[in-house]
């Protein structure tokens, strides 16, 4: 009896110390994390300043792998592969350049035992939790695309009466997220019986190209009255197109994301609306579940929607809105 009682007390006096150990040694685990851009450019700058700082404030241990040259599926699958060699990573919070090129390298670093998450862009059909085929990435963090997608176009309609043609200019039919934002305009401008959607290009995520495809354009549709362009490089041509050609105010510009040459444009007259992601929000929210997950046993969901805001000439100048402001 004597020492049934005993071995209680025991129990009661050390148990809770024990769990409290096992909960502390987790609450320190080492949790490294590799971030694999998608291009150089203030987007993605962004992203990994927003990770960096949530990083440095729950300790993990991030890493950054080089940026590529450019929207290359094949660069960007031996910078990947190349960084990974070697090191033991948790996870890898990646931009995958192609829905379907960046699969089978996914899943091999998955098989390893590497966790994945995207961020911004998707790779299949973006599905994750809709098939079994999806035990990895690990989760998706981004903008709702298609529903921004929508939100210019409404934008853009009320801008123009409601009337009219407009054009719009995108990267590659392999980048999930532009195809999102194309579909989701598409949709927009359709709602509005008086508008049409009369040609959509793809510049290969080159502004040079995004340029000259919109001044030819402007050339084959003199009467257009709106372009979309779907991303920075997108953006970026269109606003030099239409301002090199002295149509800014006539022929309406709707951009997305906040670059320095965006916000200038948007100040100068030359682009109308600008959508901005919160690619720091992003960055942030990716360390922040990586970190809840190996120290907390915290299961991620398997879609995360970060923010976004339209800058318009009515809300450059409030000081609130610097903040989304891409890193340049």
């Amino acid at each position: 009896m004597r020492r049934f009682l005993l071995i209680f007390l025991l129990q009661i006096v050390f148990n809770p110390l024990f769990a409290s150990g096992l909960k502390d040694e987790r609450s320190l685990r080492e949790v490294r994390v590799l971030y694999v851009p998608g291009v150089a450019d203030p987007f993605y700058y962004s992203l990994e300043q927003g990770a960096r700082e949530k990083a440095e404030d729950l300790g993990v241990l991030l890493s950054v792998s080089p940026y590529p040259s450019a929207w290359d599926p094949e660069e960007q699958t031996l910078i990947l592969m190349d960084a990974v060699k070697g090191c033991s990573y948790d996870l890898v919070m990646i931009a995958p350049t192609a829905k379907d090129a960046l699969i089978a390298p996914l899943r091999e670093l998955h098989d390893r035992g590497i966790r994945i998450i995207t961020v911004d862009t998707k790779i299949g059909n973006g599905n994750y939790a809709g098939s079994e085929e999806w035990t990895f990435p690990l989760t998706h963090i981004g903008t709702d695309n298609y529903a921004e997608g929508i939100r210019l176009a409404e934008f853009m309609a009320e801008q123009v009466r409601e009337k009219g043609r407009v054009y719009i200019n995108t990267t590659t039919p392999e980048t999930s997220t532009t195809e999102e934002r194309k579909d989701g305009f598409v949709e927009g401008i359709s709602r509005f019986p008086d508008m049409e959607v009369v040609r959509i290009d793809y510049n290969g995520d080159l502004q040079s190209v995004a340029a000259a495809q919109t001044l030819q354009a402007l050339q084959d549709y003199p009467d257009l009255v709106g372009i979309f362009g779907t991303n920075v490089f997108s953006s970026q041509g269109v606003s030099e197109a239409v301002s090199n050609t002295g149509l800014s105010g006539a022929v309406r510009v709707a951009a997305w994301d906040a670059t320095e040459s965006l916000i200038k444009g948007l100040r100068n007259g030359e682009v109308d609306v600008i959508l901005a992601q919160k690619p720091g929000e992003i960055g942030s929210l990716a360390i922040e579940w990586a970190s809840r997950h190996f120290r907390e046993g915290k299961e991620i969901p398997k879609n995360i929607t970060s923010g976004s805001v339209l800058f318009t000439p009515s809300n450059l100048n409030d000081p609130a809105m610097r903040e989304y402001f891409y890193t340049q």
